[in-house]
């Protein structure tokens, strides 16, 4: 399926629309219900809109300029929001367990249920088919909200659909405990689920390197684009939301001009950057006794 180009401001405003009508469409299914797994997964999307106006921050700050006190920029402000996230997933899923088990404690029978189960359907549909433009859009802009966004609402979706079939059992086997069991299974769910957006991006803010594949490519171009002088190393990276912060020693012979090494960095910095626009290069020059005879062979 192919999305098209948006801004990351149009996704961000989108993203908190979509989460709105989705949470009165699945909050329409309670109300005909009554269900308690139905008002579980519409809690959820309580959560989708706090995320999605956490987002639409996050990218604002993300986007500002360098300043005197922030002078490698605010694209960590994306991984602070989608921690956020994480947390406030945490907290819906603890919600969801304590209505669970009042509900267990004191069954009810469901009103309406097939009428709840179509409405309900159809914001699940919805969520489908954003959650899969967040994820694109987020991967293709390198943003760590969107993506985080984009997979909770995923998850969402699946324990939807796990819902949906579980208030039909309710309604088929007449056991109304089990629409808190399964009210309580959806909140185990949403909590593995937040878990595992903090613990993505947490390695963002503990400066964690780039991916092995782009790693492996840097390696490649500086490389294949370094050629006068002797060889590369101490080479490292970190990411922050779009941006790949890269810097290394570049070993040149010592009767080597300044204006013939800033030529050869120059090269690299082009040949890095016509591949990936966003990333920020540090080359520190130095002279061939500091060589380590180790590193990034020129070719």
């Amino acid at each position: 399926m192919t999305f098209p180009v948006l801004t990351l401001n149009q996704i961000a405003i989108g993203n908190l629309l979509i989460s709105l009508i989705v949470l009165g469409v699945k909050y329409i299914a309670f109300e005909l219900t009554g269900s308690i797994a139905l008002y579980s997964d519409a809690l959820e999307s309580t959560v989708n809109v706090a995320t999605a106006i956490a987002a639409i921050v996050a990218i604002r700050l993300a986007a500002r300029p360098p300043d005197a006190e922030h002078p490698y920029g605010h694209h960590k402000v994306e991984y602070m929001s989608a921690v956020l996230v994480g947390a406030l997933i945490i907290v819906a899923a603890l919600i969801i367990l304590r209505e669970a088990y009042h509900g267990f404690l004191q069954p009810k029978v469901l009103d309406a249920p097939f009428s709840g189960l179509m409405v309900s359907a159809g914001a699940t549909a919805l969520n489908g088919i954003w959650s899969q433009v967040l994820i694109k859009q987020g991967r293709l802009k390198r943003s760590a909200a969107l993506v985080a966004d984009g997979k909770h609402l995923f998850t969402d979706v699946v324990s939807s659909l796990g819902v949906l079939v579980g208030v039909l059992l309710v309604v088929f086997t007449h056991n109304p405990r089990l629409d808190s069991v399964l009210a309580a299974l959806v909140a185990m769910n949403v909590l593995w689920s937040g878990w595992g957006v903090i613990r993505e991006n947490v390695s963002g803010l503990m400066d964690e390197a780039a991916p092995p594949e782009e790693l492996g490519r840097i390696r490649e171009i500086i490389s294949t684009n370094a050629t006068g002088s002797l060889e590369a190393h101490a080479l490292r990276t970190r990411h922050a939301g779009k941006v790949i912060f890269v810097d290394f020693h570049l070993v040149v012979v010592a009767s080597m001009t300044v204006g013939e090494a800033h030529d050869i960095c120059d090269r690299i910095e082009e040949a890095l950057k016509a591949e990936f626009p966003n990333m920020s290069i540090s080359i520190h020059v130095e002279p061939e006794y500091k060589a380590k005879h180790k590193g990034i062979v020129i070719l």
